[in-house]
């Protein structure tokens, strides 16, 4: 069954009683924005009897496939998966249209989304059912028994916060209807792989592995008896514990590799202390190990990668995926890197027929190679890229800033196509400073400007010149130190914020609070520590055997800092350990004004203060990382002295949905966004109530949101940018009236804005110029509707109708232009004067009960064209000015008005109102003049065929003077014919459309000469 955000079971019944009003918005979407570069993949699959299709698991991303090996990817997990979060993939060697998923992620990051269980595809993933294990977290691993399809196995890692039952090794015998625990070690160890023999597939070997992540250290080991290998020879049934020639004493994360050219042999990468961490090796089915490698790469970073991977046709080659990619000919006695598009490997996927052709994982995405890795497949065509935040600048088009996971700087792309650009897969992906981790902040007024963070080191970017200044707070390398012993503990993602009042001040945070008025050369501590500082969290990170110190288990840090827009020296803090804190001053003096029923402990994820009330904030925490997905949304009225929880577990946020931003409306009071785990949820009434907001939003973490410019922009964990436009009748008071009458909602404001000349912009993430209409009907609105777009001085411009047969206007001439080409033509009204009012139908323009969105793409009539489909297209844009829109539904009419503005990127060219309208009456004259030559065309090819009907000697006549006027006004056939009058009418309207534009003076004296030639020809007839 096909799976529904707004739907699912654990949604529904919270939704029930969610708000007063049970609306469908889904006329309001949301857009890709990019990048179109990959994010994190931890596991990748094959097809041996299709070579060029693949499968890639995102660790936020879901499922993906490409059918040309790599070339282009499409999701095929979205509207079934209730997690993005992939774990392992496996497809039937025998069945390719088998596959089976285990969610959740094994790389145990603190950002790991959590898994739900089994899905199965049983026609190449068109569609997908859930098959159990939803509480046992995380999957290492899940095979498919080469003999019966229905058998199948799981190795379940477990949750990655908090002990829990529900770890082991699964089977199921019948194709996932039920499954049974065949092994068990203790709720704090789970298993991270798992091998079936390839000849004798009751031979099962699994790997244990004891680990866990806190916010202030990661887990990865533990006792001999917490880990390490075990092997059952009938199906599972029994199971013994492998240890001759295996490290003894603490041991972490294993990896299993059965050689299926020989599969005798089996191969383990251990994490283990010191020269006992590698890779070792036995010939005789795991009786008795050697160890044959003791490359520290093997086991670098052991709890994020860790997978062995041997070549099908060749026991001796091995690849381990870790940070490099290791490649070894000789059995693993020696290594070789391999060169791949990106560092910080995951998985890999041999094809057993042609050992040349592999599909290879990493941080970057996933790349196929067809000759054995010496080339690969490209990376940027995967929209899965896993972002921390989202900031806006105040340029037109905006772009969207973040920072990417591994994509080494910050990064920017735009809101909408701001140039022209040869490749547009990539073309406006930018770096912007600092590294993966962002935040990238805009400096308000001066957009070249970019505030910047790595891992708590600062910088000023400069993107005229791609240099980036350096400006640390403290100046001192934090890697790999005891927080405890650091003068200041910066985050990984460390934040900055501009005061709103001022753009030169910028704040930044350690556990205190910093401040500089010159961009960073001096910073001021304005605050004590704001954090809880407990001393048993202070301690260094990765236990108990690898060391793991990368700044993101810096506990006690500022997570989060805004000031108030009200009122000046307003600022609100959260750390990462719960504490919440306000001044009122400026930093003078502090207060902590953490919520009494707030467990402690969370990490304050964002502050919004309102915008209306100076005393008023609310907060979004997130516990995961303690173990507890519960929603903590809270607010105050009263700077902090008293908080509400508003996202209760009968408010509508389902109670395991971690909730990680919320943000104000800037322009109605009461009307919020909460970003979650699993998607976008909203509230009309204060956070009283809930309702989902996912639309056509994939369920992905939602990491940040902005409200800007009547748009919501999104930033998500494996998703990329997403921005829904014109969202402002969300802020409009009828949208809590929407009920028995029709509702016109008022436009936003719109800019005029022309696109650059584009081609092949991918996954159509950018719509053309639009003035966004919604609009609701009733269920007892009977028959079409239409749209009618009136000037300032009520002149009608445009009508757009449902139904080819609804009269809008009546006894009124209107042109009619047949705009979908799905829409069958009908009757024309004509007005020989040529007017600008033209009528048109369009099938996208809904008659049907509930709220519609129709984008009218602000163009005037065109010029006459004999093929229907293209008559009166292609118009002016109509000129920066007020407009108003007409709705006619039921018989009734409701209004509104709305503007439509300049592109400030033309106003600061010089290009006024004035030179806007002088171009469109010239341009309007072109058209006038193209669509009566080409009327006249019509006309006179009209009469031939009725003169070459009668066949008198007048009329032979009459024809040879038709025939020489029709040469004059078109082209003949054949290639590059000179062009004639309707052709060079065409040119001239093309030359002064395509930018904004002051008509030239040759083109003013063309149209003169024009104008004369055309009446010549016609005095002719």
């Amino acid at each position: 069954m096909k799976y529904s955000f707004s739907l699912s079971l654990s949604v529904l019944s919270l939704l029930i009683t969610s708000i007063s009003i049970a609306q469908d918005f889904s006329s309001l979407t949301y857009r890709n924005v990019g990048p179109e570069r990959g994010g994190r993949v931890t596991s990748v699959m094959g097809t041996p009897s299709l070579p060029g299709t693949f499968y890639l698991g995102a660790t936020g991303g879901g499922v993906w496939k490409t059918e040309d090996y790599g070339i282009s990817w499409n999701n095929i997990s979205d509207g079934y998966f209730e997690t993005p979060s992939i774990g392992a993939i496996q497809v039937d060697v025998e069945n390719p249209n088998l596959i089976y998923v285990g969610t959740g992620s094994d790389g145990l990051r603190s950002n790991v989304i959590g898994g739900r269980g089994v899905y199965k595809s049983t026609n190449a993933g068109e569609s997908w059912e859930h098959v159990g294990l939803r509480n046992v977290g995380q999957i290492g691993a899940v095979e498919i028994d080469p003999k019966d399809s229905k058998t199948v196995w799981v190795a379940a890692i477990g949750d990655a916060f908090k002990n829990n039952e529900d770890r082991g090794i699964f089977k199921s015998t019948n194709g996932g209807e039920t499954w049974e625990k065949v092994l068990y070690v203790s709720d704090k160890t789970g298993f991270s792989d798992l091998e079936l023999h390839p000849k004798k597939s009751k031979i099962v070997y699994a790997a244990a592995w004891k680990g866990q992540r806190r916010p202030w250290t990661i887990i990865s080991g533990g006792t001999s008896s917490e880990g390490g290998i075990y092997k059952s020879k009938n199906g599972g049934k029994d199971w013994e514990k492998l240890s001759n020639g295996l490290p003894q004493g603490l041991i972490g994360k294993i990896d299993l590799a059965v050689s299926p050219a020989n599969p005798k042999v089996l191969y383990a990468v251990i994490e283990a202390p010191g020269k006992e961490g590698g890779l070792y090796k036995s010939e005789d089915e795991g009786k008795s190990f050697i160890q044959v490698s003791d490359e520290i790469g093997l086991v670098n970073r052991p709890f994020y990668y860790t997978n062995l991977e041997l070549d099908p046709t060749n026991e001796n080659i091995v690849y381990s995926n870790s940070n490099p990619l290791l490649k070894s000919i000789d059995g693993g006695k020696n290594w070789k890197r391999m060169s791949v598009p990106h560092g910080d490997n995951h998985d890999i996927w041999i094809n057993p027929n042609n050992p040349e052709v592999l599909i290879q994982a990493n941080d970057g995405g996933a790349n196929v190679s067809q000759n054995g890795g010496k080339t690969w497949s490209t990376q940027f065509n995967q929209p899965t890229a896993e972002l921390y935040q989202v900031e806006v600048d105040d340029q037109y088009p905006y772009w969207l800033y973040a920072g990417q996971q591994d994509n080494s700087t910050t990064i920017a792309v735009p809101s909408f196509p701001p140039s022209g650009v040869q490749d547009t897969n990539a073309g406006w992906l930018i770096n912007t400073g600092g590294c993966e981790t962002g935040p990238a902040i805009p400096k308000p007024g001066n957009h070249n400007i970019v505030y910047a963070n790595c891992k708590g080191r600062f910088g000023v970017f400069d993107k005229r010149t791609g240099t980036e200044k350096s400006y640390y707070v403290g100046a001192s390398n934090i890697y790999g130190h005891n927080p405890k012993d650091l003068q200041y503990r910066f985050q990984r993602v460390a934040p900055i914020h501009v005061s709103p009042h001022n753009p030169d001040v910028v704040y930044h945070g350690s556990q205190y609070l910093h401040k500089t008025i010159n961009d960073g050369q001096v910073w001021m501590t304005i605050s004590p520590d704001l954090t809880a500082f407990e001393a048993d969290k202070q301690v260094i990170s990765g236990s108990p055997i690898t060391r793991d110190i990368t700044g993101e288990e810096y506990y006690s840090t500022l997570y989060s800092i805004r000031e108030s827009k009200l009122v000046e020296g307003l600022i609100w803090t959260g750390s990462n350990d719960g504490v919440i804190s306000v001044t009122r001053n400026g930093g003078t003096t502090w207060n902590n004004v953490t919520p009494k029923n707030l467990p402690k402990g969370g990490r304050v994820e964002s502050i919004e203060p309102s915008q209306f009330d100076p005393a008023k904030a609310y907060i979004a925490v997130d516990r995961h990382l303690l173990g507890d997905t519960k929603p903590y949304l809270f607010k105050t009225s009263n700077y902090g002295e008293s908080w509400e929880l508003i996202s209760t577990e009968t408010s509508g946020i389902p109670n395991d949905f971690v909730t990680r931003v919320l943000r104000e409306d800037p322009v109605k009071e009461g009307l919020l966004f909460a970003g979650t785990e699993y998607g976008i949820f909203i509230s009309f009434n204060d956070g009283n109530t809930w309702s989902a907001f996912q639309q056509n939003l994939p369920v992905t973490p939602i990491t940040d949101l902005k409200l800007f410019r009547g748009d919501i922009v999104v930033s998500t964990m494996g998703r990329g940018f997403w921005i829904l436009d014109n969202y402002t009748s969300l802020q409009q008071a009828e949208i809590l009236k929407m009920k028995a009458s029709p509702v016109l909602f008022k436009p936003d404001t719109t800019v005029r804005y022309r696109y650059p000349n584009v081609r092949g912009i991918a996954g159509n993430k950018y719509p053309q110029t639009q003035v966004y209409i919604d609009y609701y009907l009733p269920e007892n609105i009977k028959g079409a509707v239409a749209l009618e777009i009136l000037n300032e001085q009520r002149q009608s411009l445009v009508t757009i109708t449902s139904d080819s047969s609804f009269v809008a206007i009546p006894n009124t001439e209107v042109m009619v232009e047949n705009a979908s080409d799905e829409t069958p033509g009908f009757e024309e009204v004509e007005d020989m004067n040529l007017s600008q009012t033209f009528r048109y139908s369009d099938k996208k323009l809904k008659s049907e009960a509930g709220m519609h969105r129709f984008g009218w793409n602000l163009k005037q009539k065109g010029a006459w064209s004999k093929n229907e489909n293209r008559r009166f297209k292609y118009g002016p844009m109509v000129a920066p000015g007020n407009y108003i829109v007409k709705l006619t539904a039921g018989g009734k009419t409701y209004e509104q008005p709305f503007f439509i503005t300049a592109d400030p990127r033309i106003e600061a060219q010089g290009v006024n109102q004035e030179v806007i309208e002088s171009q469109i009456a010239f341009q309007n004259k072109a058209i006038n003049l193209l669509s009566e030559a080409r009327k006249f065309q019509s006309d006179l090819e009209n009469e031939i065929i009725l003169l070459n009907e009668t066949n008198s000697k007048n009329d032979a006549i009459r024809l040879d003077k038709i025939r020489t006027i029709l040469n004059e006004l078109k082209n003949a056939e054949g290639a590059y014919p000179r062009q004639m009058l309707i052709s060079q009418i065409s040119y001239l309207l093309s030359m002064v459309s395509g930018a904004d534009q002051a008509p030239g003076a040759d083109a003013e004296a063309r149209y003169a000469q024009l104008v004369s030639e055309f009446k010549k020809l016609k005095e002719q007839f």
